[in-house]
């Protein structure tokens, strides 16, 4: 909670402005805040203030929008200029529960206005889903489609992966003892660690010397799935900025080659520093102009494990970037699992006889997972399913179906992701 009188006019108007770009949608939330911060030197408890408004509107947007009787703006319509002051009040007063005691002589904030909202009992309100989301899991009871959008509401924790070449998890855990930073090891990965308090580690010796890197659980838990091992040919196909290359390099302890794939030279440039940290010399960063490259078909046949985190919706990530929900639509879905299914068939080429094809998305629909795998499966007889329960039978953990590695916020507290497991017969 913020301390006492730290609310004055300018920080009104800095909410404000900052909401009106923020509900735009066009920017990511994260970026718009970073390029703000950055241009304007703040205090840290004028930054903390602003970025916690913003973030409390996005994940109770629907709770605060149908409380004050507006029109849900998500179609870059924008509120007229009271709605803005309206919104920061209810959230300043009714989520962050702060008094007249907060503020500096603020006559736009209208406390006894605020205090008589009651927000409504609708899924919608409950959930904080957009309805063609909701319309989308119904797989689900609305009672389980509740507790994973109020799961989805609660800010992720920080989690981090040891790098096992350098150091072990203990003597991680014991060094960020001593610094201060309160820490405990992952539900399931065997070397994951999650901060229990926001800390920044990027001048921290265990970030620099590479003993550890910034990975959500579900993304260890894939690569535990994967199961590379030593010696083999591998491809991480949609590699981004390595993340999941580290991980494979580590998991096969700096032996065979790990190609990372991007078409992204951007991102693709993000692996350098990572990689050099990480003291690992087996990954290979290729850029390519898509999943018919020609660097890709000179492997075709070759391969002994194929990686494919395919672009996708990212709603399994709603709890560190509550605005995708509102940025991405139905036409996107479409069009995402045209794509999703196209690369992951270019991929599949790449695996040798008796090799392994990983699909794995950030998503909790069906279509961009279950769908997709279930597609390719009827058009590539020669994969099969090996089932997750089996690869991971000795980590305890709920699977919702044997087949697949399904982690959702509500049951497992980790972000939204699938995993399918494919061999080639």
């Amino acid at each position: 909670m913020a301390e006492k009188k730290v609310i004055n006019n300018k920080l009104v108007r800095l909410c404000e402005s900052l909401l009106k770009e923020v509900l735009d949608f066009k920017i990511a939330t994260d970026r718009v805040l970073a390029d703000y911060f950055y241009k304007n030197k703040l205090g840290k408890s004028e930054r903390y203030i602003i970025a916690e408004t913003i973030y409390l509107i996005l994940r109770n947007y629907f709770k605060i929008t149908t409380a004050l009787s507006l029109t849900s703006q998500t179609n870059n319509n924008q509120f007229k200029q009271s709605d803005y002051i309206d919104i920061i009040g209810i959230t300043w007063i009714k989520l962050m529960k702060m008094d007249e005691s907060y503020f500096e002589n603020i006559s736009s904030i209208e406390f006894e206005k605020f205090e008589r909202f009651e927000f409504r009992d609708d899924i919608l309100s409950k959930s904080e889903l957009p309805q063609w989301i909701i319309d989308k899991l119904n797989n689900y009871e609305e009672k389980e489609i509740i507790e994973l959008g109020r799961a989805m509401q609660e800010p992720a924790l920080l989690n981090l992966r040891v790098n096992l070449l350098k150091t072990d998890r203990k003597s991680v855990l014991d060094f960020l003892k001593k610094e201060g930073i309160a820490a405990r090891v992952t539900q399931y990965s065997l070397f994951g660690i999650c901060l229990i308090n926001k800390s920044f580690l990027g001048k921290n010796d265990l970030f620099i010397k590479g003993l550890i890197e910034i990975q959500d659980e579900s993304s260890q838990l894939a690569g535990m799935l994967f199961a590379p091992r030593r010696g083999e040919m591998i491809v991480d196909f949609c590699a981004g900025s390595g993340g999941k290359s580290l991980l494979i390099g580590m998991l096969t302890y700096n032996t065979g080659r790990v190609y990372a794939f991007d078409i992204n030279e951007k991102r693709l440039n993000n692996l350098t520093p990572r990689l050099k940290r990480s003291g690992l010399s087996n990954i290979y960063p290729q850029l390519i102009t898509g999943e018919k490259d020609n660097k890709v078909k000179r492997l075709s046949g070759k391969i002994d494990r194929v990686f494919v985190d395919v672009p996708c919706s990212g709603f399994g990530t709603l709890r560190r970037n509550p605005d995708i929900k509102f940025r991405k639509s139905q036409s996107d879905i479409l069009e995402l699992t045209i794509k999703q299914l196209s690369i992951l068939t270019e991929a599949s080429k790449l695996v040798k006889k008796g090799g392994y094809l990983l699909y794995a998305t950030c998503s909790i629909l069906y279509e961009e997972n279950q769908g997709i795998v279930n597609t390719f499966l009827q058009q590539n007889q020669d994969f099969k399913i090996i089932p997750a329960a089996t690869v991971l039978k000795n980590i305890n953990i709920k699977f919702i179906d044997e087949n697949f590695l399904i982690l959702l916020p509500h049951i497992h507290i980790t972000d939204g992701f699938f995993a399918a497991l494919m061999q080639k017969s």
